[in-house]
């Protein structure tokens, strides 16, 4: 699991260039080249992603059950995790925000007429898709969690069985499978309803909340260790930029069972 846990880091770092890049985007594109680089920006982000996804399922084919605990990731990312990483429908949590955030900051201007263009300007056949595609997105994660569920009851009938515990973990590295593919899956259908510049908010928002979270554990793990160790000089926790813990507020049901007909409010963990 070393392997995986050295791409997942410099893949990170990579991650952050690409959101470097994202963000030196025009604020309003105008030109069509300016679309052009909106596009081609969001593809290799997507292109990152994807690739993520593809050296984790071999790694889960190799060591699933490592996979599933996520050695790599701090301890409040994986107080959060959904079959190894993140639920799904944070990303229909993550757009309703944004849009939220962003139409209060523009409200004037969106009351007078003007068209911003950003997320708090979707158009009601964006809000309807959104809505669609969780409700789509809650099903196909419940059934997910169902067969995870029934995994874990046929594991307790295990009796030392080295044939069965082979057929087992098979059946652990499907439900991962399937759980990351949805997870790719989400992100790609909420960026393609998105105009390029609402996909490049959204993706930025999606990797600050990433950062936030992953920081926040990274700050709360080292305290935890030095208290361990007894030096109370390093338990202190340094403070946070606004607009950082802005994007680390949590929902308390994010761990718990989706609900399709639940509203969506707040921010969630996007890891």
């Amino acid at each position: 699991m070393n392997g995986f846990t050295s791409f997942n880091d410099s893949w990170f770092q990579q991650l952050h260039r690409l959101v470097q890049q994202l963000s030196s985007c025009p604020k309003h594109p105008t030109t069509t080249e300016h679309q052009h680089h909106f596009l081609h920006v969001i593809n290799k982000v997507m292109s990152h992603y994807a690739e993520y996804y593809h050296v984790k399922s071999l790694a889960a084919e190799q060591d699933a059950l490592s996979v599933f605990v996520a050695p790599w990731a701090t301890t409040l990312e994986r107080s959060l995790h959904w079959i190894g990483g993140w639920r799904p429908t944070t990303a229909f949590h993550l757009v309703y925000s944004e849009a939220s955030i962003h139409f209060e900051a523009h409200i004037i201007d969106i009351l007078r007429g003007f068209r911003t263009g950003d997320l708090g300007d979707l158009s009601p056949a964006q809000f309807r898709r959104v809505s669609e595609l969780q409700c789509e997105t809650v099903k196909e994660e419940n059934a997910i969690s169902e067969e995870l569920s029934e995994w874990q009851d046929g594991v307790s009938e295990l009796m030392g069985s080295s044939t069965d515990l082979d057929v087992k973990t098979v059946q652990l590295i499907s439900v991962l499978k399937k759980a990351d593919d949805l997870r790719l899956r989400t992100v790609r259908k909420v960026v393609d309803l998105l105009t390029p510049q609402q996909a490049v908010e959204f993706l930025i928002a999606a990797s600050e909340l990433h950062f936030g979270v992953r920081g926040w554990g990274l700050t709360q793990d080292h305290l935890i260790f030095h208290m361990a160790s007894g030096n109370p000089d390093l338990t202190k926790t340094p403070k946070r930029r606004s607009s950082t813990s802005r994007k680390v507020r949590l929902v308390a049901k994010i761990g718990g069972a989706a609900d399709p007909d639940a509203k969506v409010s707040g921010e969630v963990s996007w890891i």
